[in-house]
């Protein structure tokens, strides 16, 4: 092939990526996506910044994303540096009223207004919301190993929502971005909510047609260890299967088991991805293959 068939060939072949995604962009315009970023997806700044800019392009074509992010590590850190310990028991982090205070101060006043700044940046229109804003909560318990309740502190489970400010932010092509804090019922206390359980429950009271967990795994594997037993689709009723033969173990059972209470909610779709692999998203969701895990009913 000459140079300049060559040249026109890979103009053809961005032609023909683009007309892939035409009919998911035709399904999914106006359609509101909740995108959960957290894990080693956000340690790298790069990496979280061509997240951001895959996000303005969902809103730019039509999309309406909604984030709601984590930002476990930064906390453990900042906790570090104040002498304090962090605990977690069923992968809740026991959250002291001292270790409370660094919890909202790291999610609500540095990680929220830094991805803000990023989605500005690409000239995306953006409403930063701390979370107590938007999400009202109960006091959760844990359990030890004998499944007696173990006192987990301020972390908290959503039960109610004040979604003026968010749906009005979608109303007007906005993209809101949420931290995992909700307002104790009651007490007007600001309780640590787990993000990925928060984006749950918000993706269900928005009836999202997606909901996208961003992570540092693949998505759900056989054997974790090995990329290729990647498992691309899970229906609901073969959850509590996969859990009772190891499938699904540690961390992994609660975001899959949120991501069933979703579906349940109403939401269309669950997609897991790894959020270290470039466009994750986007291949995830316009393209045929997908590059993650999907849970469906």
């Amino acid at each position: 092939m000459s140079p300049k068939n060559s040249h026109f060939q890979s103009q053809i072949d961005k032609a023909a990526v683009l007309l892939e995604a035409l009919p998911y962009l035709q399904e999914f315009r106006g359609a509101t996506f909740l995108i959960k970023v957290g894990g080693s997806a956000m340690d790298e700044p790069e990496r979280v910044r061509r997240l951001m800019r895959d996000i303005v392009f969902l809103e730019v074509v039509g999309v309406n994303p909604v984030l709601v992010h984590g930002g476990g590590k930064a906390i453990s850190k900042a906790m570090a540096e104040s002498g304090l310990e962090a605990t977690f028991i069923d992968g809740l982090r026991v959250t002291t009223d001292a270790a409370m205070e660094l919890v909202e101060q790291t999610l609500s006043n540095e990680i929220n207004p830094g991805l803000v700044k990023m989605l500005e940046d690409f000239g995306g229109r953006v409403l930063g919301v701390a979370g107590r804003e938007v999400l009202t909560a109960e006091r959760l318990k844990g359990k030890d190993d004998d499944g007696e309740p173990i006192d987990l502190g301020r972390v908290g489970r959503v039960i109610d929502f004040n979604l003026e400010r968010i749906e009005a932010a979608i109303a007007n092509d906005t993209v809101p971005v949420i931290s995992p804090i909700a307002c104790e019922a009651g007490t007007g206390l600001s309780l640590n909510v787990n993000a990925d359980l928060a984006a749950a429950a918000l993706a269900g009271r928005l009836k999202a047609s997606k909901l996208v967990y961003l992570s540092d795994v693949l998505g759900v594997m056989k054997d974790p260890s090995d990329e290729s037993t990647l498992i691309a689709t899970i229906k609901t009723d073969e959850v509590d299967g996969m859990i009772a033969d190891g499938t699904l173990s540690g961390g992994m059972i609660p975001k899959v088991e949120s991501a069933v209470d979703a579906l349940r909610e109403g939401v269309g779709k669950v997609h897991m991805v790894d959020g270290r692999v470039a466009h994750s998203v986007l291949l995830e969701i316009f393209t045929r293959e997908g590059v993650g895990t999907e849970i469906v009913k």
